[in-house]
């Protein structure tokens, strides 16, 4: 079958499977469930639980405690989205196409969804515990969970990002700039891998080669948002474009050009792409789907 259709199949797999965790929208806090849904139902690529599974099944993991972790990883993913959107982060009206959460709702209702997307991405994750036949390797999962996300790994990366933009004095850098990079978009690319392969009973070297390798996935995917904010539409982006340079943001195009930028980009592909074929169980999916970043429009 086709790239193309084989991942517009595992990506509806996926999306049945995130819709089978989300709340249900009743109660007095109807209000912010109903923000929750709209968030994560907006759309997207669903990249980090397809590569959460597919890094699973490469290394032989084959149960149902991998899906509670893909549902978590989307809504610890949408989350930082809404609050990335917000008025005092980057003040964006839309996102995939569709109004951003807290123009919908209201500001102080944007901030809720992202708090709750946030809490109830652990409650998700943690239901993993009964389905799996190594509970310690979900705990193990769970500690890259939550490190990733928190101050060592996303918000780490968007304190960086913000202090770098609104604290007077200061100046951004190549080096603060792969600092932001590593911390803001990697960090959960990592984590996605990093989960499928511990839950399916990876050793701890190869648990840390799958690190690296989301490492420079990440860094790639970043920069290709770089380029794309430079060279894309509003129609292929769903938002506006050069929102870099009207927030003044310096980005990696604007450190390397755009030619450097796209080299880097691609070559950094390439070696994730070596890296993933280097293991002995290997999945063609999986390396196409690295493939597909470098020459994507949206």
């Amino acid at each position: 079958m086709p790239f193309k259709e084989t991942l517009a199949e595992k990506v509806s797999a996926i999306e049945a499977v995130i819709r089978s965790y989300l709340p249900e929208e009743k109660g007095f806090q109807k209000t912010v469930l109903e923000a929750m849904n709209y968030s994560v139902l907006g759309g997207g690529k669903r990249l980090r639980p397809l590569l959460m599974s597919e890094t699973y099944r490469m290394f032989g993991g084959s149960g149902k405690e991998i899906e509670p972790f893909m549902a978590a990883m989307e809504m610890m993913h949408t989350y930082s989205l809404v609050h990335d959107d917000l008025p005092a982060m980057d003040d964006d009206d839309y996102r995939r196409g569709r109004k951003t959460t807290h123009v919908v709702y209201g500001e102080a209702m944007g901030i809720l969804a992202g708090d709750a997307l946030l809490n109830f991405a652990f409650e998700t994750a943690a239901k993993a515990f009964p389905l799996a036949e190594n509970p310690h390797n979900v705990a193990r999962a769970l500690t890259v969970f939550a490190r990733k996300g928190g101050i060592y790994g996303m918000i780490g990366g968007q304190v960086a990002d913000v202090e770098a933009e609104k604290t007077p004095g200061s100046e951004m850098t190549e080096e603060k700039l792969l600092f932001i990079h590593e911390h803001k978009t990697a960090a959960l690319i990592q984590s996605a891998m990093m989960v499928g392969a511990i839950l399916a009973g990876a050793s701890d070297d190869d648990t840390h080669r799958i690190e690296q390798i989301g490492y420079k996935i990440g860094i790639a995917f970043q920069i290709q948002d770089d380029i794309l904010d430079v060279t894309g539409t509003m129609d292929e982006l769903g938002k506006p474009i050069g929102s870099d340079e009207k927030n003044g943001k310096k980005t990696y195009v604007t450190f390397k050009g755009l030619d450097g930028a796209t080299e880097d980009q691609k070559r950094l592909s390439k070696e994730a792409i070596e890296a993933l074929s280097s293991f002995a169980n290997r999945n063609p999916f999986l390396e196409d789907l690295v493939d597909s970043l470098t020459g994507r429009h949206k």
